[in-house]
């Protein structure tokens, strides 16, 4: 493939940045000689690898086929290096949180801009989700290509996912699936969603039929984002594979043109690693392709795919973009959402192995109010006197953050904006703003999720022919 070298040498860049950081973190931390020393030969190699292929030295602010920046001692620079981003870790020293524009450049993505915007509206005949108006979902890889199909009566599909690490799930996890469930209410469009068991079984100190259960669990917190159950197929990895020949075929032909230093590249895999993780990309892969669901779209291979994720999950979509020409499938499109930042502040997204930095779909109300009230990082002035003078700051207040994902009024919330900038509302009112708007939307889930039974769960998770004809 004549675009496979460019993108190799990309890979290979960033994984010597996610390197690097592991170094860092590891000398930070309480790690032993041996594991430190491990990951400095790590680093050493990638960068001779990179030395080799291109003939110059790794630059941390000069990836390759970019010419080398006049000065590397500006902000921007110093930014740039400290945003990390893989599928399992997000951190940023500034407290607005990831620079997104620098991300898709990094990442090579477009940007979902007012144009395309309004070529949704017209193709849809409905209002943009407040996610597009607000830049929640920011980017994406050629959702053009999916509005031309969609126009032309030819047919899509969604796919999106899930990995079960755990029993509850926060706030921040519902993000990609109130905007799926938008799509598909506005496209009409069936959905397949991954519940990926298998890796959170690989990764984490689960048991198998843990993982398992996980799944079953969350998959109860997805239906009760209201989903239709006659467009909708919901899966667990450590079923689905072994009853869906077309499924295990599709991870065969990509793991056969995925090389081991390819992965690497990519995730940051290193000779440590158990065989499970280096192979398990080409799963979350599988399912861009329309014939791994043979219940569904029969043996057609020609229907593209629709995924919408956080920007986290690029790598492996990266991967299958990459692998799917090679194998006679259309190339997935995504579009691309921010991360759902941590209570304490947007330096790291929200993570359900740490309770105080999230708020779960488990809370009761008391709970919500005390989470907001003592952990939400704030954006206000020390003083009340400093903050009615100077005003407060919106772009690093989580409060506010949270308001632009879950206050669906545009004119309440620019109100807040302004009453907050100027400092006519303090950080407490802003918060007490924050809790009368999740209280309700918490509550509202757990009542939905109550009357989710096991059954209905069930028929969700059963391969079976949705309500669509496609010709």
């Amino acid at each position: 493939m004549p675009n496979s070298e460019p993108a190799s040498l990309l890979e290979l860049f960033n994984s010597i940045a996610t390197q690097g950081e592991l170094v860092r973190s590891l000398k930070a931390g309480s790690a032993s000689k041996d594991e430190i020393d491990s990951a400095v030969k790590m680093l050493v190699s990638l960068k001779m690898s990179y030395k080799a292929a291109t003939g110059e030295d790794y630059k941390a602010d000069c990836p390759p086929g970019n010419p080398a920046p006049t000065s590397n001692h500006g902000p921007d620079a110093t930014e740039a290096e400290e945003d990390f981003v893989d599928p399992w870790t997000v951190q940023t020293s500034s407290a607005k949180g990831i620079d997104y524009d620098k991300l898709i450049v990094r990442f090579g993505s477009s940007k979902i801009d007012k144009e395309l915007i309004n070529r949704i509206e017209r193709a849809t005949g409905q209002r943009p989700h407040h996610f597009l108006r607000r830049g929640i979902f920011f980017s994406h890889r050629d959702m053009n290509q999916v509005l031309d199909a969609y126009e032309n009566k030819k047919p899509f599909y969604l796919y999106t996912g899930r990995g079960p690490s755990s029993e509850a799930m926060h706030v921040g996890h519902l993000i990609p699936f109130i905007f799926t469930k938008w799509l598909q209410d506005v496209f009409n469009v069936p959905l397949v969603i991954q519940m990926t068991d298998d890796e959170k079984y690989l990764w984490k100190d689960l048991t198998l039929d843990q993982a398992y259960s996980y799944a079953v669990e969350n998959a109860k917190d997805i239906i009760a984002c209201g989903f239709d159950i006659n467009k909708t197929f919901i899966f667990s990895d450590l079923d689905y594979m072994g009853m869906s020949s077309g499924f295990y075929k599709n991870v065969v032909k990509i793991q056969k043109h995925v090389t081991f230093n390819q992965v690497k590249g990519i995730f940051g895999f290193t000779d440590s690693d158990c065989i499970g993780k280096i192979s398990f990309p080409a799963i979350q892969a599988a399912p861009s392709f329309s014939n791994s669901f043979p219940q569904i779209f029969r043996d057609r291979t020609d229907i593209q795919c629709l995924i919408p994720c956080a920007i986290d999950q690029d790598p492996y979509f990266r991967m299958t973009r990459d692998v799917a020409p090679r194998i006679g499938y259309p190339k997935p499109a995504l579009l691309h959402s921010t991360f759902f930042p941590a209570l304490q502040g947007a330096q790291t997204k929200m993570s359900a192995s740490d309770p105080n930095s999230s708020i779960f779909l488990t809370d009761t109300a008391k709970q919500i109010k005390t989470k907001v009230n003592k952990h939400a990082f704030s954006g206000g002035r020390d003083t009340i006197e400093e903050h009615r003078q100077f005003g407060g700051n919106c772009d690093v207040d989580v409060s506010f953050m949270y308001l632009t994902f879950f206050l669906e009024d545009d004119d309440k919330l620019e109100q807040i904006r302004k009453d907050y900038t100027s400092g006519a509302m303090l950080t407490g009112e802003l918060k007490k703003a924050l809790i009368e708007v999740l209280q309700p939307l918490i509550a509202e889930h757990q009542a939905r999720r109550k009357e989710v039974t096991d059954e209905i769960v069930k028929e969700f998770m059963t391969p079976r022919k949705l309500s669509f004809d496609f010709q």
